[in-house]
């Protein structure tokens, strides 16, 4: 029935009581439809119909905290989130660095691979993206801030906010099995899904670190850009290839990344810029059906291609035109790199920076930190474009 559809709800009014959601019938009394507990691990889902109405009443005041009448596939929190995680007196720039220190050697203890240079930029499918992007304008304004307490510094919520914008199962179920497919033809190999999350919105003055994701579960994975708006700077997704040269990846809505996530460094060290700029991505991670566990350590199959480890020739800078942020909103002129070796592709950075250490990536958030960031220091803080020797 197209007017049946999945509604998600979370309480975040009262951590001592228990929502009634209550459903209010054409006629007659209103009757208990289930209770929701507090926090985003208490979601509750469930299908209802178009035209639906329903009140979510504290159980233990009586009072009415929410109403509503469904309309579309919705995600909704009564209340308002709480901060991600409490700052407290950390010590983050420590915390980062150690971070950084590990990252470096996880990437290290991964020996397969699966493409020539570790990612590639690709597109939705235009039915795919639709239903993406409706979800998203549908729901817009329910986001919720992601909870990051006991999850570390990989993104800088004690600098700026991050929220969600959590996927009901079904429609999750269907988008899952579509990028299932997209991700088996690019490694090549039958996939098993891991993990799929988000939608996780990003805002002014957020920061990814660079990191690796785990080992067992995340061989293979895939960003997805659904939406974004109001920047003033491109806002580049960072890859570093299998010999560890720094690529910059402009994503706009529909277009996706895939990635070895557990062995390729990636992250968004540059802070996003623009008054009210936001970010929407969706993430999904797969491994090899046929490996599961062990896959990291097991050799290349017969038929993988080779990784682009020694270059020949130069690269250097040219004029890359326009930066668009989306199909209507474009932001400065930029530049690209050109190189000799066409195995490299269009996308590494013109900071031509190559990590080798932890240390180097260390200095690659201290050299994109803005001022008052945690990582600022004027005396490295540089053009992030001011070039390294390859």
């Amino acid at each position: 029935n197209c007017q049946k559809v999945e509604v998600c709800l979370m309480n975040y009014h009262n951590k001592e009581s228990p929502l009634q959601l209550m459903w209010v019938p054409p006629t007659g009394p209103s009757k208990l439809h289930l209770e929701i507990e507090y926090g985003e691990r208490k979601t509750r889902c469930f299908h209802s119909f178009i035209g639906h109405k329903f009140e979510a009443v504290d159980k233990d005041s009586g009072e009415v905290v929410g109403r509503l009448t469904i309309e579309y596939t919705l995600v909704l929190g009564f209340g308002e989130s709480p901060p991600s995680d409490n700052p407290g007196n950390r010590n983050f720039e420590a915390e980062v660095k150690r971070d950084l220190h590990v990252e470096w050697r996880k990437q290290g203890k991964v020996s397969r691979t699966f493409s020539p240079l570790g990612f590639k930029k690709g597109k939705l499918p235009l039915d795919v993206f639709a239903s993406m992007g409706a979800f998203y304008y549908n729901n817009r304004g329910n986001k919720v801030r992601e909870e990051w307490k006991n999850k570390g510094v990989f993104v800088n919520w004690w600098e700026t906010e991050v929220f969600m914008i959590q996927i009901p199962w079904g429609i999750r179920d269907i988008w899952a099995l579509r990028l299932l497919e997209l991700v088996e033809a690019w490694a090549g190999v039958e996939v098993e899904q891991t993990v799929i999350y988000g939608l996780r919105q990003y805002e002014t003055g957020a920061r990814l670190l660079t990191h690796v994701d785990r080992q067992n579960t995340h061989a293979v994975s895939l960003i997805v850009n659904i939406a974004q708006g109001n920047l003033t700077e491109p806002w580049p997704v960072e890859v570093h290839d299998h010999a560890g040269r720094l690529h910059e990846v402009l994503m706009q809505p529909g277009d996706i990344v895939y990635y070895e996530s557990a062995k390729c460094l990636h992250g968004r060290n540059r802070p996003m810029m623009g008054e009210n700029a936001y970010y929407v991505n969706l993430f999904t991670h797969y491994r090899p059906r046929a490996d599961a566990d062990g896959w990291h350590s097991k050799p290349n199959p017969e038929g993988v291609p080779e990784p682009v480890l020694d270059v020949k020739g130069e690269c250097r800078l040219v004029p890359a035109g326009i930066a668009e942020t989306s199909q209507t909103h474009q932001v400065g002129l930029v530049q690209a790199v050109q190189c000799d070796d066409e195995r490299l592709g269009n996308t590494l950075s013109p900071a031509f920076f190559t990590a080798t250490s932890g240390d180097d990536l260390i200095s690659w958030w201290k050299r994109t930190a803005p001022p008052g960031a945690v990582g600022y220091d004027p005396s490295v803080r540089d053009d992030p474009n001011t070039r390294d020797e390859l």
